[in-house]
């Protein structure tokens, strides 16, 4: 099944290669017949996963194979989505306990989904009116481009930060380009979490590369403070150059945005003496953990206030 078919093989050959062993009864019956297909399911040679849906082994489903079922059992048109299409298409750390697949809206929810053998994971169908070829990637299986998926996904995410955390990742890993969510965005004005989508794109195009840095900034613009630099690059007293989280060029103030990384010990040695080279190099700087800068911000905004006097 994994193998590369021989030049002379047959459509069933090349068809149970491209779809990883998944196939429709349908297709079964269309290029092997209906009798042989009931013989190799009645020697288990083969396995019904669910009515409509049957595997050309009968081991367990690898990944490959659990996606080619989700889009099977979907049905016609039917391509992943959302966070399983990005993930697919390179964007790491997205949720994958589901699979997210997107169907013209002409179609109804198949049930079906809700009959799989529990070893598959779940399947979530979102039905769509808007779906142009240009959204569409041919793959196997066939998911929607990066652009779509990420907004898709943001929009169909369990919490804000949990979209955020999709845009920011993709863009952060070089998976995507801003303009291009931006251009997808416009299409669908009344996407839900629009305002939200729209706005961590623009703290991305910003310079922001993380959740913390996006509420270090809007924590800035809730207390009217200036806005800092992101990720500027500078160089440390031993001639490296390193990338600062915040920084405020007139004030000679950094700021860095500690995340749960930072709790091992090896890090934060390392994070010291980088900030005594700083301290040594004239500049100020203040460490603030992620978790500080949401649960406590007044306090956050007053050293920041404080080490910025006077303000302009």
């Amino acid at each position: 099944m994994d193998s590369v078919p021989r030049s002379d093989a047959g459509e069933f050959d090349w068809l149970v290669f491209e779809q990883a062993g998944v196939l429709t009864s349908a297709q079964a019956c269309r290029l092997v017949g209906r009798a042989s297909m009931r013989a190799r399911l009645g020697r288990q040679q083969w396995r019904a996963i669910c009515r409509g849906v049957l595997s050309t082994h009968n081991g367990l489903l690898t990944r490959d194979q659990h996606l080619w079922v989700a889009v099977l059992v979907a049905g016609h048109g039917a391509c992943l989505a959302g966070s399983t299409a990005a993930t697919e298409s390179g964007v790491r750390g997205l949720r994958t306990d589901v699979i997210q697949v997107v169907i013209p809206a002409v179609r109804g929810r198949t049930q079906l989904v809700q009959r799989l053998p529990s070893a598959v994971p779940a399947v979530q169908v979102y039905r769509t009116t808007v779906l142009p070829e240009g959204h569409v990637q041919i793959d196997r299986p066939p998911r929607t481009t990066i652009a779509r998926s990420v907004v898709d996904a943001a929009a169909w995410a369990r919490s804000d930060d949990e979209a955020r955390s999709t845009v920011v990742a993709a863009c952060q890993q070089r998976r995507v380009d801003p303009a291009r969510l931006r251009e997808v965005l416009t299409i669908f004005p009344r996407i839900r979490r629009h305002r939200l989508i729209a706005a961590t794109i623009s703290d991305v195009e910003g310079g922001s590369e993380s959740l913390s840095e996006i509420d270090l900034v809007r924590l800035c613009q809730t207390y009217r403070l200036p806005r800092p630099d992101q990720q500027r690059r500078r160089v440390d007293a031993d001639g490296r150059i390193r990338y600062v989280d915040a920084y405020w060029p007139r004030w000679r103030l950094q700021v860095e945005v500690d995340g749960a990384h930072h709790m091992d010990a090896q890090h934060w040695a390392a994070d010291m003496l980088r900030q005594n080279q700083i301290w040594l190099a004239g500049d100020r700087i203040l460490r603030f953990p992620a978790w500080l800068i949401r649960s406590d911000p007044t306090t956050v905004a007053a050293q920041l206030r404080a080490a910025l006097n006077p303000l302009p």
